[in-house]
């Protein structure tokens, strides 16, 4: 005779917002990024929440999140080298803090910015 263990499976849900915040800050924690920013976005969408400012999240059918975030970086950093630490910042905040792997992390420079101190 052989014990079964029935496992019932829960249903986690994570408010938007949390996962906006979560990677919001997650690109901004990159030394040089300058800010986030909805200039590339359609008027709809630059006219939305602070919280998701430059950031564009979806769920494919599959259920991956999938990442869009708009920035502007300081002049003089390498611009390939700050994209790919944005990718893996948000990827590995977005694992530790809620457990989520996410599919595609897209990262579009729009914009550089003169530091304050150079002018």
């Amino acid at each position: 005779m052989t014990k079964t263990t029935l496992q019932k499976k829960g249903k986690v849900e994570i408010d938007r917002d949390i996962l906006l915040s979560i990677i919001n800050l997650a690109a901004k924690e990159i030394n040089g990024v300058e800010s986030l920013t909805n200039e590339e976005l359609p008027l709809l969408r630059r006219m939305s929440k602070k919280k998701s400012e430059g950031v564009v999240i979806k769920f494919d059918v599959n259920g991956t999140l999938n990442v869009d975030v708009y920035i502007r970086v300081y002049i003089g950093y390498s611009v390939p080298d700050i994209a790919y630490r944005v990718q893996e910042n948000i990827k590995n905040s977005l694992n530790s803090m809620v457990g989520i792997k996410p599919g595609k992390i897209n990262v579009h420079v729009c914009g550089v910015a003169v530091d304050e101190e150079i002018k």
